[in-house]
């Protein structure tokens, strides 16, 4: 659906896009993540045709950005960061009108203003003046709009961006219900949204890819899962019986009054079944008369991922 090469972009002497490769395949729903000035935007405008690219090659649906600008853009629905509504048209009005910038006409125009009003939750604002619709209600508008042609590819540029909890969740659950028909470029700030409705994750970092893959392919990059656990023992005790279980593994050792405390990282490589691991570690404590107090498998948040994959972001370059 979406495949980018070398794609570059400078602005003068700044580059904002760096040789930057990635694909989406049809029926994907892909987080598109990074840091403020990553280049995230930049690289949605040039998918969008809003800006061009000073060199590499972007195609969409098998259409090229440049070459084909008018099937590329008959091919996607586009949620910008910041909607550009028409204060003084009532939200069906405005649909209206931006489904015959569109091409459609006549009943096929009320038929699909009226599927997408419906599809995006925005019916009840339908004679409500756009200029007087809330935030959340102009995140769905622009929503509804972006969906008007039945497009194969939405790209959502900070959809929950600005709203109450209540809000995100319903624009989370929104973008859930559109999977099945769409392949969806989800760019979003809040982790906990791309965590919630995305399949698979694109990360740059200064205008390059920096990780690309699930959650759990990415918490690989990172090391893995961790064993955390307390137990009233001695830590000579402890690493003794680790080295047993995860032979060439170390890990960290805390010990207080007579407990300690311990955190082993189970790398990629080692092809451990970390609940398996967990079991095993329990009876074999228990069978020396060393109770453990704690014990669970700690597995990296997106949010923790992200970190460490751009910690670096406040570096100039």
């Amino acid at each position: 659906m979406i495949e980018v090469r070398g794609l570059t972009k400078d602005y003068g002497s700044f580059r904002a896009v760096d040789d930057l490769s990635f694909q989406v395949k049809d029926g994907e729903v892909v987080g598109f993540l990074g840091p403020n000035g990553a280049g995230k935007t930049t690289t949605i405008r040039v998918l969008t045709g809003f800006h061009p690219a000073s060199s590499g090659t972007v195609r969409i649906n098998g259409y090229d950005v440049v070459q084909d600008s008018l099937l590329v853009r008959s091919t996607l629905g586009y949620l910008p960061e910041q909607i550009p509504l028409y204060g003084d048209l009532r939200v069906q009005e405005y649909l209206s009108y931006r489904a015959g910038l569109k091409g459609l006409g006549g009943k096929e125009r009320r038929r699909e203003v009226e599927a997408v009003m419906e599809a995006a939750g925005v019916t009840e604002m339908r004679r409500r003046l756009c200029s007087q619709v809330s935030r959340g209600y102009r995140q769905r508008v622009g929503l509804a709009d972006a969906l008007l042609g039945s497009p194969k590819l939405l790209v959502l540029d900070e959809p929950t961006s600005g709203l109450d909890p209540n809000q995100r969740r319903k624009v989370r659950d929104l973008v859930r219900s559109l999977k099945e028909q769409h392949t969806i470029l989800f760019s979003s700030h809040i982790l906990s949204d791309v965590e919630d409705v995305c399949d698979r994750i694109l990360l740059i970092h200064r205008g390059k890819l920096r990780a690309a893959g699930t959650l759990d392919e990415l918490n690989l990059e990172l090391g893995g899962e961790e064993l955390r656990f307390r137990v009233e023992a001695q830590s000579q005790e402890v690493a003794a019986l680790m080295q047993e279980l995860l032979p060439g593994v170390e890990g960290s050792l805390d010990e207080e009054k007579g407990w300690t405390r311990a955190s082993y990282r189970i790398p990629p490589h080692a092809s451990v079944d970390s609940e398996a691991l967990s079991l095993t570690l329990g009876k074999a404590f228990f069978q020396k008369g060393r109770p453990l107090s704690e014990l669970w498998i700690h597995r990296p948040s997106l949010e923790e991922t992200f970190f460490a994959l751009t910690q670096d972001r406040e570096v100039a370059p």
